[in-house]
């Protein structure tokens, strides 16, 4: 039980948005709770009283509620039957003339600022010209965007008329941006010509063509020319250029859609197949990200809020609910360490960003650089620091108090893509310890549970949520009989969410993340399923088969070996790797670029043909080959004793080096 690094003053707690919740529940709804730990039980244990008094406190605009929670099972909770509303009703309740909605800044140096009013405007002017396009309640709109404000416009022009959002970064390459979009069949795309990173443009416009090819159902295309802004639209036949598109003054016409109408489509990778597209609905987008902004990130009106991401992350989807809360959101455009590794400091500062995230790997990189962000810039108006993607080391936190500011919240959470928010968290009102998240999520029934379903306390096991959340998916798209949903959330406990994470509640109530427990690739907070790079490495003549697996370590760098099966007489030369890498970064993103190629006589397998992705991962986490895999459950299980030996290397290196193996429960054999 450390002590902790960061406590906060009473004026804190008093300014608090929980704070402010805890007394409107004493004054409006005589319920009073003695500290955060009993107002979350509250929350998981009267779902319907808690949901119904959150929409409440926040004011969110719809038509009159009846049944909260009128089915509770899971999958297939039905929240506020009857219920209308719109995600961008709730944004322009905060329209104001003091302060602007967007800031956008890039690598470049480029600046702008985007007033609500002017926000309000381009989202009307868009929505008129999506719906002249014949756009409309359950079309999908995909964009192929980087994180500038027209992609905000975008998001909110679709929204508004009921259509469907989805969006992939410019930076992801034609086989991954298509393995997502021709599931979904778009009516209609938002794209650039191009976009910079770290100092270099990458032309978009061909890739743009090839894509469009091969998805037929894009009728309509909007181009923005963002990379050459003398760029002419009519370079793709019909496309409408950005100008033009938002050109005009229009009424805003906000269409109500029913709580459970589709918002977006984000993907997550599972581990075979193509990533899932996760559907998420209008209603319960809106009830988590007001409930996420206000009390976990603690966004306020007066707030700049920055977490910086690339669109293709969900954190661009969590950026842009400050909107909800009021907050000015602050953009940033490219490399967060271009021209120099304090570049987004500078930003931070610049721009008097109060809330500041970004991945945990950022922290990491800006410290074996050896940032001095205090230094770099004026960082007074900075009063919390967020991380999540993957686990914050307790060293995480000792180099942001002694480089950033000793007076700070450290604010690190932990969810996903699937529910596209936060199951464990962080509040203004408790102490910070290195190392551990402060709390459960409001709203989030979060247990670590054993391989026997039982919940456990200062024990690593399955981070599980055994009640529904509002923004747990609708559905997948295409998922016929909910299959797909119901094997990636029940296939371990039927009835029981079960995340994919190795999590450790701690006795105090914080939470502890151990990393994945399933073979999901997580570089850098953004997921891919190993199935996509399979499909790109293997299409290479020289290999055979292929297997990665994703390492993460509490307070080590990730490591990412990709393990390949070469065609005789080939050799793994290192014009081959370098193939196989640029296979990758092309093909789907240069975040799943591998740590280390190694070439191995055979991938072991299954009798039924699946690769041993998770027992691989749990022997090079450092279980033993008799835990992990049973020989006789193999279809070849000679294949396992080269990953054995270089389980027993690895495993040496490191306890020279004094490090330990990557903590995780025990796990059935495969």
């Amino acid at each position: 039980m450390s002590d902790p690094a960061w406590q906060p003053s009473a004026a804190v707690v008093e300014a608090a948005r929980v704070s402010a919740l805890l007394r409107w529940l004493a004054e409006r709804r005589d319920l009073r709770f003695a500290d955060y730990e009993a107002l979350w039980r509250w929350s998981v244990t009267d779902l319907g009283g808690f949901w119904n008094a959150l929409w409440d406190w926040l004011g969110i605009p719809s038509t009159p509620r009846g049944a909260v929670l009128a089915d509770a099972k899971m999958p297939g909770a039905q929240w506020f039957p009857g219920v209308e509303l719109n995600y961008v009703e709730q944004v322009f309740r905060h329209v104001t003339q003091s302060r602007p909605a967007l800031i956008a800044g890039d690598e470049t140096g480029r600046r702008r600022e985007v007033s609500w009013g002017e926000l309000r405007r381009q989202v009307a002017a868009l929505a008129a010209t999506l719906c002249g396009m014949g756009i409309g309640r359950g079309d999908r709109v995909v964009a192929y965007m980087p994180n500038i404000p027209e992609t905000v416009v975008a998001f909110l022009a679709t929204a508004s008329i009921g259509a469907i959002w989805s969006v992939c970064a410019p930076d992801m390459g034609k086989r991954a941006v298509l393995d997502r979009f021709r599931q979904i069949s778009p009516k209609a795309m938002i794209a650039v010509d191009g976009c910079r990173y770290g100092g270099k443009p990458q032309a978009r416009l061909e890739l743009l063509r090839e894509m469009l090819a091969e998805l037929p159902s894009v009728r309509h295309l909007v181009l923005l020319p963002h990379l050459d802004p003398g760029l002419d639209a009519t370079c793709f036949g019909n496309a409408v250029g950005w100008a033009e598109a938002t050109a005009g003054v229009h009424p805003l016409q906000i269409r109500r859609v029913p709580f459970d109408h589709p918002l977006w489509i984000v993907y997550s990778s599972g581990t075979t197949g193509l990533p899932k597209p996760i559907v998420h609905s209008q209603g319960g987008v809106v009830l988590e990200h007001a409930k996420l902004a206000a009390i976990h990130l603690d966004l306020g009106p007066e707030d700049r809020f920055h977490w910086y991401s690339s669109t293709g992350w969900m954190m661009w989807n969590v950026q842009a609910a400050g909107l909800l809360a009021g907050s000015t959101i602050c953009l940033y455009d490219g490399s967060p360490a271009y021209p120099d590794p304090a570049a987004l400091w500078r930003f931070i500062g610049g721009e008097r960003v109060s809330v500041f995230g970004a991945g945990a790997a950022f922290y990491q990189a800006a410290e074996k650089a050896g940032v001095e962000p205090a230094r770099a810039a004026d960082l007074g108006a900075l009063r919390a620091v967020g991380s999540t993607g993957s686990p914050l080391a307790a060293q995480g936190y000792r180099w942001i108090y002694e480089h950033v500011r000793r007076d700070i919240w450290i604010n690190a959470i932990s969810g996903g893509t699937d529910i596209v928010s936060a199951f464990v968290g962080g509040v203004p009102t408790l102490p910070v310890h290195p190392g551990e998240m402060q709390c459960r999520c409001l709203g989030a029934a979060v247990e670590a549970y054993d391989e026997g379903g039982h919940a456990r306390i200062d024990q690593v096991g399955e981070l599980v949520c055994t009640k529904p959340m509002p923004s747990m998916p609708a559905c997948f798209w295409n998922d016929e009989g909910n299959r797909r949903y119901i094997d990636s959330y029940f296939d371990m406990f039927p009835g029981v969410w079960r995340h994919g994470d190795w999590i450790r509640i701690t006795p105090r109530g914080g939470a502890v993340i151990h990393g994945r427990s399933d073979a999901t690739i997580n570089r850098h907070g953004i997921r891919m399923g190993t199935s996509e790079l399979y499909r790109a490495v293997e299409e290479l003549p020289e290999v055979l088969d292929s297997l990665v697996v994703d390492l993460e370590y509490l307070g080590r760098p990730s490591y990412m070996p990709l393990f390949v099966v070469l065609r005789a007489p080939e050799t793994l030369t290192p014009d081959l790797q370098e193939r196989i890498r640029r296979r990758i970064r092309e093909g789907l993103s240069a975040r799943h670029v591998p740590d280390e190629i190694l070439a191995v006589p055979a991938i072991p397998r299954t009798l039924s043909g699946k690769k041993l992705e998770l027992p691989i991962k749990r022997l090079l986490s450092g279980q033993t080959l008799e835990r992990v895999a049973q020989p006789d459950t193999l279809a070849n299980p000679e294949s396992l004793a080269w990953f054995g030996e270089f389980a027993r290397r690895r495993q040496a290196t490191a306890a020279v080096r004094g490090e330990g193996p990557s903590p995780g429960p025990s796990s059935r054999p495969a």
